[in-house]
């Protein structure tokens, strides 16, 4: 399971993360950034139909085992769920977290290397 879900990501971001600006732009490719769903009064986000799909069903896998098991999620959906948030609502901020936290690990972009004065 671990595999699968780490395995999709690599296959997402490919030979060169570097193409990948932001981490914006990632939650983007993996379907997970909030697309403005409001209607008169009422202002909510839903969930981008776009993207990846097996990258998005990988974060989803994802935020299925943390709110399971792992103490800060728990205590996330918890505090939102007090808020009045929905289930979908709170796994929408979670995927888009986990991307976060993804491209963090896999698109840091290489510092430069700097080289002596005296070298050429």
């Amino acid at each position: 399971m671990v595999t699968d879900t780490a395995s999709e990501m690599l296959l997402l971001v490919g030979d060169d993360p570097e193409r990948i600006r932001s981490e914006a732009a990632f939650a983007k490719l993996c379907g997970a950034c909030p697309i403005p769903a409001s209607s008169g009064k009422t202002k909510r986000h839903r969930l981008n139909r776009g993207g990846s799909r097996r990258a998005n069903a990988a974060l989803h896998r994802v935020v299925v085992t943390r709110m399971r098991g792992h103490q800060p999620t728990l205590d996330y959906v918890r505090r939102r769920t007090t808020e009045g948030k929905s289930k979908p609502e709170i796994m929408r901020c979670l995927k888009r977290y986990v991307a976060r936290e993804i491209f963090g690990y896999l698109c840091v972009a290489p510092k430069p290397v700097s080289t002596p004065s005296g070298a050429a």
